[in-house]
């Protein structure tokens, strides 16, 4: 204490020979550095504020950055702390800033977003690549050939059967039977000869047979089993007779009424759903109700293909209801198994 005592009275003796009124003070009462507060121009008392070896600022220049004051305590006078910085009020924190281990929705809806997308986008990328694989899948060239072949035979009105005119054989969505069966028995050979059965043609079928059916045909040309039109003829009549029923006439020439599939109600049932039938006289009984889904007609070409082709397996009638039911996507991977080993197929 005795130390800034006397560095104060030599600071006020400084002072006090530069300025006579603060001499005057002085005289009245013992000075001290608070006491300098009270007077009015700062200027005047600068002198005893200033740190000894510290420069005077000069008028219009920048005022450096001092550190804080400390203030020394004097006796009598407490020494006034340095007002503490201020904190931001805690609601005021929260509010703006939120608490930090608190839980933010929005970080888990965009981190869902984000999960979406990336399952959409996994998904978009498999559907591309097997649209791509498939594209370019087909079927046979010789396909396209007797498809033309097809559309020629089925302008014969005569291959509907009789007296049903059942026609599923030339339907429009329901022709492919025929290139299909050919496919599989034949490989679309209008040339195919099977020595073992004797089966000839593109459909192939016995000639003997053939000629049975093509008489109802009425063909103007002698019947031809390895001619490709003629084949496809005889065998969309076989296949629609194979449904629909037929009546002839037998050796006494009484009529005769042979059922076709649809003749059994059982059938019907797995082919439209209903056991119904439609009944006329002296005509083969057909199902009540249209065969227009795909299972069921899919079920009728198996059932067919198993009676055109006496002996097919029914791995073989499986096959023909793939190829069926998939005319039009050769990329099904089905489909694709069954044409890379059609030899297995063959009668």
């Amino acid at each position: 204490m005795k130390i800034v005592r006397d560095f104060e009275r030599k600071l006020a003796a400084a002072a006090l020979a530069r300025d006579p009124e603060l001499s005057r003070l002085y005289d009245t009462h013992q000075l001290t550095l608070d006491d300098l507060d009270a007077l009015g121009d700062p200027e005047r008392t600068a002198a005893l504020r200033a740190v000894p070896g510290q420069a005077q600022r000069r008028p219009g220049t920048a005022q450096p950055a001092e550190p804080p004051i400390t203030r020394v305590a004097t006796k009598g006078r407490p020494v006034r702390p340095d007002p503490a910085p201020e904190r931001p009020d805690r609601t005021e924190l929260l509010l703006n800033q939120g608490r930090g281990s608190s839980y933010h929705p929005s970080r888990w809806r965009q981190r869902r977003y984000q999960i979406g997308a990336g399952a959409a986008l996994l998904i978009l990328i498999i559907v591309a690549v097997t649209i791509v694989l498939s594209s370019g899948a087909s079927w046979p060239a010789s396909v396209n050939t007797v498809k033309a072949e097809v559309t020629t035979a089925c302008q014969n009105t005569d291959v509907m059967s009789e007296p049903g005119q059942v026609n599923f054989a030339c339907g429009k969505q329901t022709q492919q039977i025929l290139w299909v069966f050919s496919l599989l028995s034949s490989q679309n050979n209008p040339q195919f000869t099977d020595t073992r059965t004797g089966r000839q043609g593109l459909e192939p079928i016995s000639p003997a047979q053939g000629a049975e059916v093509a008489w109802s045909l009425n063909l103007h040309h002698p019947y031809d089993p390895l001619d490709p039109i003629d084949s496809l003829q005889v065998a969309a009549r076989a296949i629609n007779n194979i449904i629909g029923g037929a009546s002839s006439y037998a050796a006494n020439n009484t009529p005769s009424v042979q059922p076709g599939l649809e003749s059994y109600p059982a059938n019907c049932l797995r082919y439209t759903g209903s056991a119904q039938l439609t009944a006329r006289s002296g005509f083969p009984s057909v199902c009540a109700e249209p065969i227009t889904t795909a299972e069921g007609q899919g079920a009728l070409v198996s059932d067919v293909y198993k009676k055109w082709a006496v002996g097919a397996s029914a791995q073989q009638a499986e096959a023909a209801e793939i190829l069926f039911q998939n005319a039009g996507n050769p990329g099904n991977q089905q489909v694709q198994a069954i044409l890379k080993d059609l030899g297995q197929y063959r009668l």
